[in-house]
């Protein structure tokens, strides 16, 4: 009897060592395996917690992520596939998160991608313990006219701060790695953009443009929290310059990247990329494009065969996206 009882001792200690290695694989491993929502049981917590997250956002209710948002996060998971790529989405609750992969394509297409999570935006979680909080619990959003862009400036500030990582707007399409942590990146000579930065956690950069975020709040005017909150405070450390030719500049510690590597085609041209081009840039001195979505008003799509530069960078960057594209114009 001593000797059975002594085996089964055993066996449960084996066990319950294989179950520990089991939850170490499942956070520490550089292949992601993304399992379903429904059946997975990584908190957004544990999966941020790995560090060196691409983070993106989804702050309007919907549900479907369209052409161009799906074909961000899947260039990102292609390029960044050694780290975890995120997409918070507002309109997700936990009761939607059941038949998500039955009702909707564009989650059956970026869950079938093993370092792609798809998680809740709980802006009330998001901002614990952080400057934010405070204005979150006194703002109205019913009475903000620019909320949809005021709670991702704010999101994803907050997110950074406590996670560190890459944030990125959903229409910003990866091709090659950003080299740099700590980087902002210039819209033009002088003006930052806060559609893509990166930043290890806790740095006192974010938490200083947090807390400016609070002190010298305007809902009324658009980007006061986003891309001039970026330009102010990094005037605060720095004389900024004029950039000559294809140079970064460096800002205590603080890379501030090129035009060309995020916004080769300015906003004044943004419709080009929905143009057929005589011959193609390359963007040799790009890590990714910002394809400028919110002066999209007309809402300009990629439309197949049309031999567009989207389209083109649609095809060598999000193929699986372009290959879904196809399939839904052939069945309309």
């Amino acid at each position: 009897k001593a000797r059975m009882l002594r085996k089964i001792q055993i066996c449960l200690c084996f066990c319950f060592v294989s179950g520990i290695l089991y939850e170490i694989s499942l956070l520490s491993s550089c292949v992601f395996s993304y399992l379903p929502m429904a059946q997975h049981y990584l908190t957004p917590e544990q999966v941020l917690n790995l560090g060196k997250s691409i983070i993106f956002l989804e702050t309007t209710e919907r549900l479907e992520p369209p052409p161009l948002v799906s074909c961000s996060v899947e260039s990102a998971a292609r390029i960044y596939q050694d780290r975890p790529i995120i997409l918070f989405m507002r309109g997700l609750t936990n009761e939607t998160a059941l038949d998500l992969n039955t009702s909707y394509a564009a989650f059956s297409l970026l869950s079938s991608m093993k370092n792609v999570f798809i998680f809740p935006l709980q802006m009330e979680t998001i901002f614990q313990e952080t400057p934010l909080l405070q204005w979150y619990n006194q703002v109205v959003p019913e009475q903000e006219k620019n909320w949809v862009h005021i709670s991702s400036d704010a999101s994803r500030l907050a997110l950074i701060w406590k996670y560190g990582g890459i944030y990125m707007d959903t229409d910003v399409i990866s091709i090659r790695p950003i080299p740099q942590e700590s980087f902002l990146a210039a819209q033009k000579s002088r003006f930052s953009s806060n559609g893509i930065f990166g930043f290890p956690a806790r740095h006192k950069f974010i938490w200083d443009c947090m807390e400016n975020f609070v002190l010298k709040y305007n809902g009324n005017i658009w980007g006061n929290q986003g891309p001039f909150l970026m330009t102010r405070m990094l005037k605060t450390l720095c004389n900024l310059t004029d950039f000559q030719g294809t140079e970064d500049h460096s800002c205590q510690n603080i890379s501030f990247l090129n035009p060309q590597r995020f916004y080769p085609i300015p906003y004044p041209a943004w419709s080009r990329y929905y143009q057929v081009w005589d011959k193609s840039p390359n963007f040799n001195h790009s890590y990714a494009l910002h394809l400028w979505n919110f002066m999209n008003r007309n809402r300009k799509v990629v439309v197949a065969g049309s031999n567009t530069l989207a389209e083109k960078l649609y095809k060598t960057y999000c193929p699986t996206t372009y290959q879904d594209l196809i399939q839904n114009a052939k069945h309309r």
